[in-house]
């Protein structure tokens, strides 16, 4: 696709442009913060406990999203549980990425009896609900950010796995194939060389799309209790502190609530986005 062709969709795509928006608002807030917050995102105080957000109309006290129950501020807890959900959907999306892009490939390729059990383990897996593996793998290892990637690798792995498969069963006896075995080339040189190239579209259109997966699973680990490691701060972990005082102080809900959802909405935005700009389909 010619880049003029690739910067019409992009700018045609309301999806994109308003993912892209927020989740670069998002990042750079997330990572900048250490230059601007003014608090300690896990020290508490507890004479400062469940202060109000000055944009409810209490006057300026320093806590602009106010505090939690341990005297913590909300503002520097929920910035920096941005930049750790944001690091751990990188990692979450790039290590099953990678298993799942190696054993689709290599299913696709040869076939027989390799794709068969490749094929039967993926089947297996997509059998056990997500959340309840995820639970159970954490369950068994502990709770720990290591931890937590071993469980998105583990359930993450089957999509890729099965869109990059198809892909190259699509092309495994294109005459360009058949052509470098012809002239003497390994089967590792043609995957590498000439097949991984050809399933690097789906592969983008699928990882922009699990990303806003990968924070809502962490997310919802975390408020289980095995995400993120307390006192670290989480969406999720937030949540789950803050629904004791929902009645009482709602905003230490609400704002990691919302912003958990727009978060998640602004990925799933941009992963649609980036599946309509590549999609050779899409003649618009």
């Amino acid at each position: 696709m010619k880049k003029s062709e690739l910067l019409r969709r992009m700018k045609k795509s309301k999806f994109f442009v308003i993912g892209l928006v927020i989740a670069v608002f998002v990042t750079l807030a997330a990572f900048t913060s250490p230059l601007f917050v003014v608090h300690d995102p896990i020290q508490s105080d507890l004479r400062k406990r469940l202060i109000s957000p000055e944009f409810l109309g209490n006057g300026i006290n320093g806590y602009i999203l106010g505090t939690d129950a341990l005297g913590q501020d909300i503002f520097t807890r929920l910035v920096t549980g941005c930049r750790i959900s944001l690091l751990i959907a990188a990692a979450g999306v790039l290590i099953p990425a990678l298993i799942g892009t190696a054993l689709g490939a290599i299913a696709g390729f040869f076939g027989g009896t390799i794709d068969n059990v490749i094929m039967r383990i993926c089947d297996i897996q997509l059998s056990i609900p997500t959340m309840v593996l995820a639970i159970t793998v954490m369950a068994i290892f502990g709770n720990s950010v290591p931890n937590l990637l071993l469980v998105l690798a583990i359930v993450g792995w089957t999509s890729y796995t099965r869109v990059v498969r198809g892909s190259v069963m699509g092309i495994r006896n294109s005459e360009f194939i058949q052509a470098s075995r012809v002239l003497g080339a390994s089967n590792a040189r043609i995957l590498i060389t000439q097949v991984l190239p050809c399933v690097l579209t789906p592969l983008i259109i699928l990882m922009s799309q699990q990303i806003g997966f990968v924070i809502l699973t962490e997310a919802n680990l975390s408020f289980l209790g095995m995400g993120v490691p307390l006192p670290n701060p989480s969406l999720g972990s937030m949540i789950a502190d803050g629904r004791e005082y929902i009645a009482t102080a709602p905003w230490t809900v609400v704002v990691p609530g919302v912003t958990l959802m727009i978060i998640v909405l602004a990925f799933n935005f941009l992963g649609d986005g980036v599946r309509d700009i590549l999609d050779p389909k899409n003649k618009d």
